[in-house]
C-alpha cells in the first residue's frame, strides 16, 4: 500500500504492513500537511489525490466505499487550495478529506444503508454533521459502506490488516477505510459498539463523543445512537468533532460537545479506573495477557490504577453494568420497533433475516419491559457518576481481542450471531451516554486491538488530553 512521509510530501513509497505493529504504522494524517498548504508546498488537491491514489490501490480488497462523487470532490479541492493560497481557511480542516457512513444523509450521494429496501435512496440533503463538515471546508467525497440499518447483518468490507477478518461494525467501512489510509478520517456512528469496536479492530483512533454531543441530524430515533469520528490521529479527531460541534451543535435538548477550537494538551493521569465489565470472564488468553501488559506499562509510567477490589463504589458500578448487553440491546430495539416493522411489512424481501429477528424480538417486549429496562439504566449511570471523584477516567479493553474471522454464513446453518464482532465492552459506555475514546495499543497476533478510555458525561475534552498523553507516554503492547 501507499504512504506519505512524516511530513506529508508527495513522494510516494511502497509500504506492506504484513504484521501490525502500533509503535512502527503511520496513520495518514492531515493537520501536518495543512501546515504546508498555505505557502504552497502542498495543497488540498494534491493530498486528495494522493488519498484516491491509495483508493485504487486497496478499495478493490477492502471494498470501504459504496459511492463516491470524485469530481465534485476535486473542486472542493481546489477551492480548499484557493482559501489556503489567500489565507483564508474556513478552519483548520478546510481541505480536508472525510468519508461519511452510509446511515448519514448526503445531498450528493445517495443513502441506502446497507439496506436492499433503501436501494436507491437519495434524499438530496445532508445530514447536520455532513453540512457542518462543508460549512468548514471539508472535501465530503465518499459514503463508507455499513452493516445493515446500523445493526449486525456486515456488508461486504474487510479488515485493512487482514482480508479473512470482519473490520468490525456497524462503522465498517469507516473504520476499515481509515485504517487503510484511505482517508485521514471518517464519521460513524454508535448505538451499542459501532464506533469504537471497529476502530479497536482497524488500529484507528475514535471518538464516541457523549450522548448527543454531535448533531445526529435526521437519526434521532434511538436514545443511544451517537455520531462519532475515526481518525489517524488524535490531532484529526478532535478538529472534526469539535468543528462540527461548534457549527451544527448537539441533539435537540443536548448541550452538545464542549471543549477548546484545538486538540486539548496533553495531561498526565493521576489515577484510572480498571473497568473489567461483563466481557472480562469470556476473555482469550492471548488478549487478557495483552491487556495486562499494557496496564502494567501504565503502572511503570506513574499512573495508579484502581479495580473493583479496592473501592465499593466500583464494585456496585461493575455490577450495574454487569447486564448491558441485554440492556441495551433491548432498549434499542424497542425503539426501533415501529420504523423496523414497517420496513420489514413494506418490504419483506429488502430486509435481512438477521434484522427481522431483531424486529420479531422487539415485538415480544411491553411498554413496561422498556420503562424497567431505563430505570436499570439510569441506575447504572447513577453508579457511573458515584465513581467520578476516585479517579480522572476509566480504562478498559476496545473489543474482546483482534477482528475474528469472518468466513460468511454457511448455507443451512444457523445464523452466525455476532458477524462484526461482539460489542461487549462498547455497550457500557453508550449505555451511559459516556464519551469512549480508543487508542491503538495493542498487537495481538499481528492484528490491531485497541483500549478505551472512558469518561463522565461531558467530560470529552479531559478524555481526549488524557488519551494524547497516554499515547506518548505508555509503551505499546505487541504479543
Amino acid at each position: 500500500m501507499h504512504a506519505v512521509n512524516p511530513e506529508g510530501i508527495a513522494a510516494m513509497v511502497t509500504i506492506e504492513y504484513r504484521r501490525y505493529d502500533p509503535r512502527e504504522f503511520r496513520a495518514l494524517t492531515f493537520h501536518d500537511a495543512a501546515a504546508r498548504f498555505r505557502d504552497g508546498a502542498d495543497s488540498p488537491r494534491a493530498y486528495l489525490e494522493r488519498c484516491l491514489e491509495t483508493i485504487a490501490a486497496r478499495e478493490p480488497v477492502v471494498k470501504s466505499f459504496v459511492s463516491r462523487n470524485d469530481e465534485a470532490a476535486r473542486a472542493a479541492a481546489d477551492a480548499s487550495a484557493a482559501r489556503w493560497k489567500a489565507g483564508r481557511p474556513l478552519s483548520p480542516i478546510d481541505g480536508m478529506p472525510v468519508a461519511i457512513k452510509d446511515l448519514l444523509e448526503t445531498k450528493d450521494m445517495p443513502t441506502e444503508m446497507g439496506c436492499v429496501a433503501y436501494r436507491g435512496n437519495f434524499t438530496r440533503r445532508d445530514n447536520a454533521a455532513v453540512w457542518a463538515l462543508r460549512q468548514a471546508g471539508a472535501v465530503v467525497f465518499g459514503k463508507t459502506a455499513t452493516a445493515e440499518l446500523g445493526g449486525s447483518h456486515p456488508p461486504a468490507t474487510t479488515n485493512p490488516f487482514d482480508p479473512s477478518r470482519t473490520p468490525g461494525g456497524s462503522s465498517s467501512g469507516s473504520a476499515a477505510a481509515v485504517g487503510a489510509r484511505m482517508v485521514p478520517a471518517a464519521l460513524g456512528t454508535q448505538v451499542g459498539g459501532s464506533v469504537i469496536r471497529p476502530a479497536s479492530y482497524c488500529g484507528n483512533v475514535a471518538l464516541k463523543p457523549t450522548q448527543g454531543g454531535i448533531n445526529r441530524g435526521e437519526r434521532q430515533a434511538t436514545s443511544m445512537s451517537t455520531t462519532g469520528v475515526h481518525a489517524g490521529s488524535i490531532e484529526d479527531m478532535w478538529q472534526v468533532a469539535i468543528e462540527i460541534a461548534n457549527r451544527a451543535g448537539g441533539d435537540p435538548g443536548r448541550m452538545g460537545l464542549f471543549g477548546p477550537a484545538a486538540p486539548p494538551a496533553a495531561v498526565k493521569p493521576e489515577r484510572l479506573i480498571v473497568l473489567e465489565s461483563e466481557g472480562w470472564a469470556g476473555l482469550d488468553a492471548a488478549t487478557r495477557t495483552a491487556f495486562e501488559a499494557l496496564l502494567e506499562n501504565f503502572r511503570r509510567a506513574g499512573v495508579t490504577l484502581i479495580t473493583r477490589r479496592d473501592h465499593p463504589w466500583i464494585e456496585a458500578f461493575e455490577r450495574s453494568i454487569a447486564d448491558a448487553g441485554r440492556v441495551g440491546n433491548l432498549i434499542t430495539a424497542w425503539e426501533n420497533r415501529w420504523y423496523q416493522s414497517a420496513l420489514v411489512e413494506n418490504h419483506p424481501d429488502g430486509v435481512s433475516e438477521r434484522a427481522k429477528a431483531v424486529v420479531r424480538r422487539a415485538e415480544t417486549m411491553s411498554p413496561d419491559g422498556y420503562r424497567a429496562l431505563l430505570l436499570e439504566r439510569a441506575a447504572a449511570q447513577q453508579c457511573h457518576v458515584a465513581v467520578g471523584p476516585l479517579a480522572d477516567a476509566v480504562i478498559l479493553l476496545s473489543s474482546p481481542g483482534p477482528a475474528p474471522l469472518w468466513p460468511g454464513d454457511e448455507p443451512g446453518k444457523p445464523l452466525v450471531p455476532r458477524p462484526t464482532g461482539d460489542s461487549v465492552f462498547n455497550m457500557p459506555s453508550s449505555m451511559l451516554h459516556a464519551p469512549a475514546l480508543t487508542l491503538p495499543l495493542m498487537s495481538i497476533g499481528g492484528l490491531p486491538a485497541g483500549a478505551q478510555l472512558m469518561g463522565q458525561q461531558h467530560e470529552d475534552a479531559r478524555i481526549t488530553a488524557l488519551a494524547r498523553w497516554v499515547l506518548g507516554g505508555v509503551t505499546p503492547v505487541v504479543c
